[in-house]
């Protein structure tokens, strides 16, 4: 009788690797009907992979025939215990480790505790493929990865950071992990979280991460017309409440409060804060110009305004501000079922000439764009194979259109945002924003790739799309009069 495989040791079992199971399939016989000359029509492959990469990984902790020692000190000369390692499947993925074993086999590595603390993850990297990581310790580890050239090692905890932003965490990771980026020079992670950032501000505003962004994310939050507020004065709030934590330097103050789009908060609320902002009045002279300038704006009437002053600028462009003046939800329940509409009122514009005017919408959505007669039964089931193929343009699709036309339009063009909510990692956040103008009532690409079909849907949550559509008034400017 054939003796059983002995148990793996309880050290081996604590140092397994949590993510080797996506590395190999399990233990498998494959067999395939294949004739050969001698008659033999089976052929079988035999696939202990994953009981191979279990004896690498249990080399690690006891050290068994190890050929090399690693010893890691910090600064304050503390020595975590050493780590017998066996140079050969160090020096198949690490350059470094493959250079510094060429010679010597007990090498003293010198690092900051943060990355000390973790050392112990390239090594089990290099022995199993995989390993286990948390928020707070992706950009130690990939300092260790990018220190030691383990390329591999490096790649996957970028890509964790990409698909982990957003992750719930009390410390602001996203903050951290952007101001990483711009330091490491990854120009796509870099991007990747200037964008979350941007597409979900309120998931920052007021948190304590929000004092810890940098002036220069600051500035570049601040440039965007894409930012989701609640409204201008919601995002001022939280510009006052950063200079007030970070007492930067006056002319860095006066460069965040410039950045302030001042026509975009009504004169009641610009009066308030002219008499009960501590920040504005210390730095008073530096936005003076731009405050007067706020309140011609809401004096006159757009198109008397753009007569005089150059409109095509940021500052009388409206974010993607949340407000019911400026936009509806909208949750669509079984969207790939039929079309649906609905209509919503927003303020004509920012101006308080035109506070008391609104411009009613028409939207349409229709999940394939065809007749009922023609559109595929909805499934429960992840697999489409039963279900026909769309055509090339069966895509969703989404129309808005003004249900009027009005002589207060003249000088003003409007921009409409969809933005489509997503659950990820448990809270719903932006994931894309369509933008198109007055010349298209349609988003061209809206939701080009997504597949209602299917209740698993990232697009849905609880097999609904949920959806908020911005309208807001683009100025242009007029013939210029004599002053």
């Amino acid at each position: 009788m054939a003796r059983p495989p002995p148990a793996r040791p309880v050290a081996a079992r604590r140092w397994s690797c949590a993510a080797a199971a996506f590395l190999l399939p399990p233990l498998t016989v494959q067999a395939a009907q294949k004739s050969d000359l001698s008659g033999d029509a089976t052929a079988a492959t035999i696939n202990h992979s994953l009981t191979l990469l279990q004896r690498l990984q249990e080399l690690l902790p006891p050290g068994n025939g190890s050929d090399s020692v690693l010893r890691v000190r910090t600064a304050a000369s503390d020595e975590a215990p050493p780590l017998h390692t066996h140079q050969l499947l160090l020096s198949l993925q690490s350059e470094v480790f493959e250079s510094l074993l060429r010679n010597q086999s007990v090498i003293t590595l010198y690092e900051p505790p943060e990355t000390a603390a973790l050392f112990e993850n390239p090594p089990r990297y290099l022995y199993c493929g995989g390993v286990s990581i948390l928020l707070h310790q992706a950009i130690p580890l990939h300092q260790l990865a990018s220190k030691y050239r383990v390329w591999g090692l490096q790649r996957g905890v970028a890509d964790y950071m990409r698909t982990h932003l957003a992750s719930e965490s009390s410390q602001g990771h996203v903050v951290g992990w952007y101001h990483y980026a711009v330091r490491i020079g990854d120009p796509p992670l870099q991007e990747s979280c200037l964008q979350f950032l941007a597409w979900n501000l309120s998931a920052v505003l007021g948190t304590p991460p929000w004092g810890s962004v940098s002036v220069e994310l600051l500035l570049l939050l601040l440039e965007r017309s894409d930012l989701p507020p609640h409204s201008e004065l919601e995002l001022y709030t939280a510009v006052e409440a950063w200079l007030s934590r970070r007492q930067p330097e006056d002319p860095v103050a006066q460069r965040v409060l410039r950045a302030i789009r001042y026509p975009m908060i009504a004169p009641s609320q610009l009066f308030r804060l002219q008499a009960q902002s501590a920040v504005l009045a210390r730095h008073y002279g530096a936005v003076q110009d731009l405050l007067f300038q706020a309140f011609q704006f809401h004096a006159a009437s757009p198109l008397h305004f753009a007569k005089y002053f150059d409109v095509n600028c940021s500052m009388f462009l409206p974010r993607n501000y949340l407000a019911p003046s400026w936009g509806s939800q909208w949750v669509i329940n079984n969207p790939a079922r039929d079309d649906r509409s609905t209509s919503f009122q927003t303020q004509l514009g920012p101006s308080s000439h035109d506070a008391g005017k609104r411009v009613t919408w028409n939207v349409l959505f229709s999940p394939r764009w065809l007749p009922v007669s023609l559109r595929p039964v909805y499934s429960d089931s992840v697999s489409s194979a039963v279900q026909p193929a769309p055509p090339p343009d069966g895509r969703p699709r989404l129309v808005i259109t003004p249900a009027m036309s009005s002589p207060d339009f003249a000088g003003v063009t409007f921009q409409k945002t969809v933005l489509v909510g997503v659950r990820q990692q448990g809270r719903v956040l932006v994931k894309h924003a369509y933008s198109f103008h007055q010349s298209s009532d349609e988003a061209a690409d809206f939701l080009a790739h997504a597949d209602l079909q299917k209740r698993a849907s990232e697009y849905l949550i609880d097999n609904s799309l949920h959806l908020h559509i911005i309208v807001k008034p683009v100025y242009h400017s007029l013939i210029k009069t004599k002053k």
